[in-house]
């Protein structure tokens, strides 16, 4: 398990929780007054997707277009890509071809 997101509010990091398949924990830390939720879980595409994470919705949609970009899809393709390579390298993930 590795830490996938953080949250402020209890019942969003709660919510967040229940929409992850596998493995997860929710802890809790607190510094002074503030208390932040740390989930802990599966780092799978799947996962990510359904946390919201990482513009994985975006690239859904554009990719169900894929035949008729133009260059601004192409180009936001590209910005969405990036930033995926990063997040594969942290978590040793694959990106998925049909994705690229």
């Amino acid at each position: 398990m590795k830490l996938l997101n953080t949250y402020d509010d209890r019942d969003e990091a709660e919510n967040a929780e229940q929409r992850l398949i596998g493995e997860k924990r929710l802890a809790s830390e607190r510094d002074a007054t503030v208390v932040i939720y740390n989930l802990f879980g599966l780092p799978t595409w799947g996962n990510f997707h359904r946390l919201g994470m990482y513009r994985l919705d975006e690239l859904q949609v554009l990719l169900e277009g894929r035949a008729a970009w133009l260059a601004q899809e192409k180009e936001r393709h590209g910005e969405i890509l990036a930033s995926l390579t990063t997040v594969a390298k942290n978590y040793g993930l694959e990106i998925p071809q049909h994705w690229i």
